[in-house]
């Protein structure tokens, strides 16, 4: 079945028309500025733009980098803090005019991963870690999502985890990928230690990348890059549209 997935982030919004039994994506990714301030309804204009873009009439899932409750926001740490509280469900309704669902990023990207990519086949505990603008967790017993993990507010040396070791940082510090890895690894060795995974799945843009800063990682836990890239949320967000019964 065909859905449209978007990919709410807090620099970018892109969607793209998903295949939900391939877990392929069947037209070119469209991508627009995450509008500043990313205010609730200036966020619903952009997704409208993308539904627009795509001329698209049908089952369409979001993705949203916050803990979402039910369609509630919880929490605001890439986005603006108008956020908190809002039924992200009816902003984005009211602004398409057509059903959507809401996911948390890391989620989505997490779902699409276990059933078409890295996690495949898994079993025991797979933790997904998409690192971005943000640092976003998935975590999965059994190919089961336990939702919200929300492992990149870990504190680490007194900040939250992604204020070290989220890709922006690398960028916007000018980190090179050998003390990159080092920031990592740390995070990493931490969020070992509490859940002793079987496996980590490292997803967002920075996966492409992967053989820059993986090799340098020292972990019991085995490390895989994500092998949908960062199409994982668009895929995953895509799949999560059809509801809990229909994507398995």
């Amino acid at each position: 079945m065909r859905t449209l997935g978007i990919d709410i982030g807090g620099s970018g919004i892109k969607g793209a028309i998903v295949e939900t039994h391939s877990g392929k994506l069947i037209a070119e990714r469209y991508r627009l500025p995450t509008p500043q301030p990313s205010k609730p309804k200036a966020v619903a204009r952009t997704v409208a733009e993308i539904v627009a873009h795509f001329e698209w009439r049908g089952p369409i899932g979001c993705t949203f980098p916050a803990i979402v409750h039910h369609g509630v926001i919880l929490s605001a740490a890439n986005v603006h803090k108008a956020w908190i509280g809002a039924d992200c469900r009816r902003v984005l309704r009211e602004a398409i005019k057509q059903p959507v669902t809401v996911t948390n990023d890391a989620d989505a990207a997490g779902v699409a991963e276990m059933k078409f990519g890295a996690g495949k086949g898994k079993h025991g505990l797979v933790i997904m870690i998409t690192l971005g603008t943000g640092i976003g967790g998935a975590i999965f017993y059994n190919g089961v999502l336990v939702p919200n993990a929300e492992l990149g507010h870990l504190q680490i040396r007194g900040v939250d985890a992604e204020a070290r070791a989220a890709a922006r940082v690398r960028t916007e510090e000018n980190l090179s990928w050998k003390r990159y890895a080092r920031r990592l690894n740390e995070y990493l060795s931490y969020v070992e230690f509490l859940f002793t995974p079987d496996l980590f799945i490292i997803g967002g843009g920075i996966s492409a990348d992967h053989r820059k800063f993986l090799p340098l990682l020292s972990l019991r836990t085995k490390v895989v890059p994500a092998r949908l890239r960062n199409d994982a949320g668009i895929i995953g967000a895509g799949m999560m549209a059809l509801g809990p019964r229909r994507r398995t």
